[in-house]
């Protein structure tokens, strides 16, 4: 029941792997790691139920495997939420540097709010606003207008292509909706995550394009009206928790959206 369902939703991946040069033997060996992995850590809290008879049994990984392996712990997930999209969230997320439509607004070089430098001092103090600007520049994440205004490129809401943040943002995204999907089969009775998706398909190719382009611009809408929120939320969230004492219960959310559209054909398996 589940075998026809995952051969769907690995085929865009192994197309990766393959493409990226990881051959099968490779990932068989990461599968195993992670097979052991999950089973010893995810779902064997007690350590004392941590044997490799009941790994073994769980996993189908032989014992002999598992004594030679001693899978590692698994490395932390490298940081996503980078300097540089802390900046570029603050700067479509206030009301000071975005217009009526939530699109961000060119900013002054210097001086005081709102103002590029001021931008990038309320996110950091450890770099100076000048290296950050002179970063950009260079990447192509802002261009610098002759009135002496930094205007923020629209490709700069993504990771550029082929580098290193954009297989970590991809990784963070996929592992995420992944995972909520899992948890909304698994979980007995519990709410939900939100798991939608609209789908046509037999569209003409004029219909498709006008559909695409509204569905990005909708989420683009979305998006940028959710992010004003999550700022506004996140920032008293700070003052209450400069008041606190103690360590206090944290949670990540993440909400994504994805669009795809493809050509259809009777020999395509997707």
């Amino acid at each position: 029941m589940l075998l026809g369902p995952l051969a769907r939703l690995l085929r865009p991946l192994v197309r990766l792997l393959i493409r990226s040069g990881v051959t099968f033997p490779v990932l068989t060996d990461l599968l195993r790691s992670l097979y052991v992995d999950v089973a010893r850590h995810d779902l064997l809290p007690d350590p004392k139920a941590r044997t490799d008879s009941r790994i073994s049994l769980m996993t189908g990984v032989h014992r002999k495997e598992l004594r030679r392996q001693r899978a590692p712990e698994t490395p932390p997930a490298p940081a996503v939420i980078t300097l540089n999209t802390q900046i570029i969230a603050r700067w479509l997320g206030s009301p000071d540097t975005t217009d009526r439509e939530g699109r961000p607004l060119p900013l002054p070089r210097a001086g005081d709010a709102p103002s590029f430098d001021a931008l990038v001092e309320a996110v950091t103090r450890d770099v100076r606003p000048r290296a950050v600007f002179d970063d950009w520049l260079s990447q192509g994440i802002v261009a610098l207008e002759q009135d002496d205004r930094v205007h923020l490129r629209a490709a700069a809401f993504l990771p550029r292509e082929g580098s290193e943040a954009q297989l970590f943002y991809f990784a963070r995204n996929l592992h995420d909706h992944t995972a909520a999907a899992t948890a909304n089969v698994l979980a007995a009775g519990l709410p939900p995550f939100l798991d939608r998706s609209l789908h046509y398909d037999r569209l003409g190719l004029d219909a498709a394009v006008k559909l695409e382009i509204e569905a990005r611009q909708a989420a683009q809408r979305m998006l940028l009206e959710l992010n004003r929120t999550a700022l506004a939320l996140s920032e008293a969230d700070d003052q209450e928790a400069a008041k606190a004492e103690g360590v206090r219960p944290t949670r990540r959310v993440n909400l994504g959206v994805y669009l795809f559209v493809e050509d259809e054909t009777q020999s395509d398996p997707g």
